[in-house]
């Protein structure tokens, strides 16, 4: 199996929306963003992963995230020496001189892992951002480089859209999430609509979860229009990926919404066929 291959096959078995868009990119650009995504998702999988996974009890598993985070680092360091290792940093180094892709960018991606190591709830918004900023703003700016881009004003928009895909993501998963021992809205948003955290873990909808899930859903949707409005006209046509996971991410919360955000005790997910059809028309629509 060639690098290459290994990110496809990581990809496509993450399930993930993103992968829509990657369908209709030049295949030097797909081969690219794949093989970025590929190294979220090894890297994301060593926190989200199965908690006994190769544990031991002399190194519980938050122990042995640390020490294999502390490992992508230092292959970080290989592939920007010309060395890499993995198959991921092997398919990725081509383009990182292509494309222009800064190693403090792929650092902030594992500093975003270790936050989630390191804490499981945030105090108030403006945490929640610089964690959402790691994990899926610095996503944005290294794909919006990899789509091409021309205008410094592109950076902006992507580094916003990867913010809004990130709390439509934490929206999404919330009950999962709280049942794992982690909650992503800020304790601050919690107290100010009376919302227990025993109620996320434990399944509870009221009338005050819904008012604090609109606020969040009004919350993630202003984010996303913000995006919108930032991209320049002249990368419009380079940025339709981007714009496909937009689309399909606000669909996907308007569908939560509709449903009075019964995401506590199930999963809400658009079928690939209804994302296949938000992709083919936005890519249409971004010509």
């Amino acid at each position: 199996m060639t690098p290459d291959q290994y990110c496809e096959q990581k990809v496509a078995q993450s399930g993930s929306s993103f992968y829509y868009s990657f369908l209709f990119l030049p295949t030097p650009r797909r081969r690219a963003i794949v093989a970025l995504y590929a190294f979220c998702r090894e890297v994301d999988d060593i926190v989200d992963g199965d908690p006994m996974q190769h544990a031991t009890a002399d190194a519980p598993h938050g122990e042995l995230a640390h020490v294999r985070l502390a490992w992508w680092r230092q292959e970080l360091a290989r592939l920007y020496a010309g060395q890499p290792t993995h198959p991921v940093t092997q398919a990725l180094a081509p383009h990182v001189p292509e494309y222009g892709l800064p190693q403090e960018d792929l650092e902030a991606i594992l500093e975003g892992m270790e936050m989630d190591l390191r804490q499981s709830r945030y105090l108030d918004f403006a945490g929640l951002r610089q964690y959402c900023h790691r994990v899926a703003g610095v996503v944005g700016l290294l794909s919006a480089r990899i789509f091409g881009c021309t205008q410094p004003a592109t950076l902006e928009y992507a580094a916003r859209l990867g913010l809004a895909l990130q709390l439509i993501n934490i929206i999404r998963d919330v009950g999962e999430d709280a049942r794992n021992g982690r909650i992503y809205l800020p304790m601050e948003d919690l107290q100010r609509f009376e919302v227990p955290a025993a109620d996320l873990m434990q399944a509870r909808y009221s009338d005050k979860y819904r008012a604090l899930m609109k606020f969040q859903a009004e919350r993630a949707r202003t984010t996303y229009c913000e995006a919108l409005a930032m991209l320049p006209a002249e990368d419009r046509r380079a940025q339709r990926a981007g714009l496909i996971m937009g689309a399909i991410y606000a669909t996907l919360l308007d569908e939560i919404e509709a449903t009075g955000f019964e995401v506590l005790h199930q999963r809400i997910a658009l079928t690939p066929v209804r994302k296949l059809w938000i992709a083919s028309k936005t890519s249409f629509q971004a010509r």
